[in-house]
């Protein structure tokens, strides 16, 4: 198998909600792991999220948790999952994305010759989409 590289978001109990959300703006299949499930919650993080997975139909993986009992939950970064390519599907990811969040710029076309835009969904989880020329 080679090497991957794919972002792992951590959030403090809406792990679950957050991937639904994913999965229902890339679409793909979408398997949660729960602590309750592993066996090893301590009491009240039966139902948190232990691990979860979103393989889409583009190619993506992105996984997520939520943070049990005793460990921080930090919610945020200065980390931004970036989205790229010439297709213009990226275009509805960005508006499903900042649909319930915000858009801290626009996507527009910019000096470089792309669209580009920056948004924050929904989770607080902060994205940057750029959609490559064509012409």
């Amino acid at each position: 198998m080679p090497s991957r590289l794919n972002p792992y978001l951590g959030f403090a109990g809406n792990a679950r909600q957050a991937m639904e959300f994913y999965r229902d703006v890339f679409g793909g299949e979408l398997a949660v792991d729960t602590y309750g499930g592993s066996g090893m919650a301590a009491p009240g993080d039966e139902d948190k999220v232990m691990h979860a997975q979103l393989e889409t139909p583009s190619g993506y993986t992105l996984m997520a948790s939520d943070a049990p009992a005793g460990m921080e939950a930090r919610g945020g970064s200065d980390i931004s999952v970036s989205l790229s390519g010439d297709d213009a599907e990226l275009r509805g990811y960005f508006e499903k994305l900042s649909d319930g969040g915000s858009v801290t710029m626009p996507l527009e076309k910019q000096v470089w010759g792309d669209e580009f835009g920056m948004c924050v969904d929904p989770f607080g989880v902060q994205w940057m989409v750029n959609i490559s020329s064509t012409a």
